[in-house]
């Protein structure tokens, strides 16, 4: 019988992305996503998935949420879409509940379609609450692909072909405060870091660093912008990954989760100082869709999920939980496995090469496992499954994962 995904991936390919197409017939993905549900995705050929991807963050929640989609389907009843000419009940609802969770004197936000553009926000709101130009990122960050959000992100494999990118940027080393300290001078307008670098290889910095970068920004009179598009709403077992270290941020960046795995959703917020330029033009940043009633509708039943069934303590445990399973691989298959590092359900596996990682991912797609890479270091293999993840999947998932593991060591040692 043929597969409904033959069809699909060759109009992928005539249509839109033809290198793409080749990777996904490359990893054995020639099959189209129909359906999901929970921590479970559906092919064409009637093939079921564990999701270990999880969206890179925009599913922890799950797929369909029934609070989330129950939310949508009733705002789409009364208002999709804004006027844009009247106050917005559902973003303004959205923008209260996220000053009553998030850390420090966060209080103002708005609202966009996508982290990238959550970035860009918090760029030009830096620049503007300072009268400064100049950025600071850390080499392996990854904040997003539009002009300005590549700017600051670290890896050059992707920005090289789009040089000159937005100037003044300078980058250093992550988790390297000394080096931070330099690096950030009289013009520096902010200081852009993730909590914990997600594309970078699931990098966990040494505690006292964003403290120190916090005392650096504060000492110098630069913005501290935190990027919790990845790991905010509880992935790393805290609300917001920044406060595992006891830090208040200036501008934060939100997104993936934010939307609740229903709809997609940015945000950036700020505290009443960063906020303040924008009081004598309120419309210098607009976005059309930005903070649509669909979009915050959903965000709004998001986080209230997140708060009520406890999100952040479901990643802790079972991040624990996992941690310590996969630490056991690391031990059993060493020749292979370089280190596993992470914190809540962002945890990284690291391979001895890149190759290794892509057999492991080859041999996990064939057992019905979906995982991903990390974009800014190819030998990581990211674990970030829904936070909702009932234990048997998470079991079922770490089974796959180790039968996978015992067949590449095996094709290594062939090598």
């Amino acid at each position: 019988m043929p597969n409904p995904g033959d069809e699909v991936l060759r109009k992928f390919e005539a249509y839109m992305n033809p290198g793409l197409a080749r990777v996904y017939r490359l990893m054995g993905l020639d099959t189209a996503e129909v359906e999901a549900n929970g921590s479970r995705i559906l092919d064409s050929a009637g093939h079921e998935y564990l999701d270990f991807a999880g969206g890179y963050g925009v599913f922890s929640h799950g797929h369909r949420h029934p609070k989330v989609v129950e939310a949508v389907r009733a705002q789409l009843d009364r208002m999709p879409l804004s006027s844009r000419l009247l106050p917005s009940q559902p973003a303004t609802e959205l923008a209260e509940a996220l000053a009553e969770i998030t850390p420090g004197g966060l209080r103002y936000s708005f609202f966009c379609n996508s982290g990238a553009e959550a970035v860009e926000g918090c760029i030009k709101t830096a620049r503007l609450a300072t009268g400064r130009t100049g950025l600071v990122g850390a080499i392996g960050g990854f904040h997003g692909k539009t002009m300005g959000s590549l700017s600051v992100s670290g890896r050059d494999l992707y920005k090289k072909p789009f040089e000159p990118l937005v100037p003044g940027v300078t980058h250093v080393s992550f988790g390297d405060a000394e080096a931070l300290d330099r690096a950030v001078g009289e013009n520096t307008a902010g200081v852009i870091l993730e909590p914990i670098q997600g594309e970078g290889g699931v990098l966990v910095p040494p505690d006292d660093y964003l403290p120190r970068a916090r005392e650096i920004c504060s000492r110098k009179g630069a913005l501290l912008i935190i990027d919790e598009v990845q790991t905010g709403l509880g992935r790393t077992g805290r609300m917001f990954a920044v406060e595992h270290y006891g830090v208040e941020p200036d501008l934060m960046a939100l997104s993936k989760a934010l939307g609740g795995g229903v709809m997609p959703l940015g945000g950036f917020m700020g505290t009443p100082q960063a906020w303040e330029p924008w009081e004598s033009n309120p419309l210098l940043h607009t976005s059309t869709f930005g903070g649509n009633p669909l979009a915050c509708a959903a965000g709004l039943a998001a986080v209230r999920v997140a708060v009520e069934e406890d999100l952040p303590g479901q990643a802790q445990e079972k991040g624990e939980y996992a941690l310590g399973v996969l630490g056991g691989f690391a031990a059993e298959y060493e020749e292979i496995i370089e280190q596993v590092r992470g914190k809540g359900l962002l945890i990284g596996v690291q391979f001895r090469s890149e190759g290794i990682g892509g057999m492991v991912m080859a041999e996990v797609f064939s057992r019905g496992l979906l995982a991903v890479y990390t974009l800014n270091n190819p030998k990581v293999i990211r674990i970030e499954p829904p936070l909702t993840i009932p234990r048997p999947d998470l079991d079922r998932g770490l089974e796959i994962l180790q039968e996978s593991l015992k067949v590449v060591k095996e094709m290594a040692r062939e090598l």
